[in-house]
């Protein structure tokens, strides 16, 4: 076909499109309107999203179960992973709307409860990820939902009965996580318009994650023995092999927020590393000068301390910016670690606020100082994200409370002092992962 009769042929197209009746151009307007997937970006976010779960089964499951003692290993398998498969429900159900759907500025809309319009032939996209099927972002999102109160329970192992648990968790995640994820990560949110900058959820993630567990602990109540008797991790090598898997999983965590297989992903990714060793280094640094020696589980937790610092600026910082947030990370937690249960006489059994709070903290005061118009435009200010910071810690807080106080008014939070001293494994769970233990 020469190039005058394809002309002619596109012309005639247009004219007949014209006269065409309203019913019969929508196919075409659909089609025109229809999202530009692309396969790559989708490719790098289904691995995202699985390097994402992986963090918490078997990352924390296996992070968290070896720092508990022996008679409690399991059961905070069995927590995380039914917490998991509540929350899974729960965000299909409501959560995932009220998170990432139109709405207010406060929680978005129910257009998608029930997973409406995420599956089948006229799949879209998501405002916020326009080249992948909002499928593929819903799972994402769902991913960090279910670390981020995987976390909390750290704070509450070895005394919480796993009814409250699965209670506690379709709340939190519907009624905490998913409003502030709306504020920070929807563009209608209230802190989304200020400008706050959180790339991969030091804010939404660490903070939130943070504040709950420090008041969930506080709700619970100490663990009977606290302070009087040793509570040593029973397998520290089961803890570092959880943590190199989050560590791992966190560069689906950072650089797959970038929703596209970028550049920007790959500085992310890059950002992360850099923070991750930095934190660890710092950390073992600090830990020698103050007792001599230099602890493989003070290595790993360092790198996860400059992992969660790095978090909310890994999409806008470059190599200097998170060498520097790393650094200042491992030392602000090591100390906040080593002296916050005697401070305060908070029994947060895995120190999730010592670690997750301050290091979110960090991390999201330090992103608009070190964060370069080179990568992303700068929106905020130190005064902007720490406003951020202070919302999410004082909702996460407040919200946390009133749901356990309302779970107490019905049924007790925590198992009885008999099944604690004889260790939820049996008690929960009847199991055990060595006799007499």
């Amino acid at each position: 076909m020469t190039h005058s009769k394809i002309a002619r042929a596109c012309i005639g197209g247009l004219v007949l499109a014209a006269t065409l009746p309203a019913w019969a151009q929508a196919p075409a307007a659909a089609a025109a309107a229809a999202p530009m997937f692309n396969g790559g970006d989708i490719a790098w976010m289904l691995i995202s999203t699985v390097l994402v779960l992986l963090m918490t089964m078997p990352g924390i499951i296996l992070f968290y179960s070896g720092m508990l003692r022996t008679k409690n290993a399991l059961s905070i398998v069995a927590h995380t992973v039914a917490a998991a498969a509540v929350i899974t429900l729960c965000w299909a159900m409501v959560g995932y709307s009220l998170a990432f759907s139109h709405g207010s500025p406060f929680f978005g809309g129910l257009e998608r409860v029930f997973g409406e319009g995420l599956i089948g032939k006229k799949v879209g996209a998501h405002i916020v990820a326009p080249t992948i099927p909002e499928s593929v972002f819903f799972l994402f999102q769902l991913s960090f939902a279910i670390i981020t109160f995987a976390l909390v329970l750290g704070a509450t192992a070895e005394r919480m009965r796993l009814g409250v648990t699965i209670v506690f968790a379709a709340l939190w995640s519907t009624l905490i996580y998913a409003p502030i994820a709306h504020w920070i990560w929807h563009p209608e949110g209230w802190l989304a318009q200020q400008g706050h900058m959180d790339f991969a959820g030091g804010t939404v993630v660490h903070i939130s994650a943070g504040a709950s567990g420090l008041v969930a602990a506080w709700v619970l109540g100490p663990r009977r023995g606290f302070g009087k008797e040793p509570m040593v991790p029973h397998n520290l090598l089961i803890t570092v092999l959880g943590a190199g898997l989050l560590w791992a999983g966190w560069f689906g965590f950072n650089a797959g927020s970038a929703f596209e297989a970028s550049a920007r992903a790959g500085g992310a990714l890059l950002a992360t590393q850099v923070a991750a060793c930095a934190g660890a280094m710092l950390w073992g640094f600090c830990e020698f000068m103050r007792r001599g020696q230099w602890s493989v589980l003070g290595t790993m937790t360092g790198a996860i301390a400059g992992l969660i610092a790095v978090t909310p600026a890994s999409g806008f910082v470059g190599f200097n910016g998170a060498m520097i947030i790393g650094a200042v990370a491992g030392v602000i937690c090591f100390f906040s670690v080593v002296g916050f249960k005697a401070l305060t006489g908070i029994d947060d059994s895995l120190d999730v606020f010592a670690l997750h709070g301050v290091g979110g903290i960090v991390g999201t005061v330090l992103t608009p100082v070190f964060a370069t118009a080179a990568i992303a435009p700068v929106t905020a200010t130190v005064l902007t994200n720490t406003i951020g910071a202070a919302a999410v810690m004082a909702y996460a807080g407040a919200g946390t409370w009133i749901i356990l106080r309302v779970i107490g008014l019905v049924v007790p939070l925590r198992v009885d002092a008999e099944q604690e001293k004889v260790g939820l494994d049996i008690a929960q769970h009847g199991e055990m992962l060595a006799p007499n233990a």
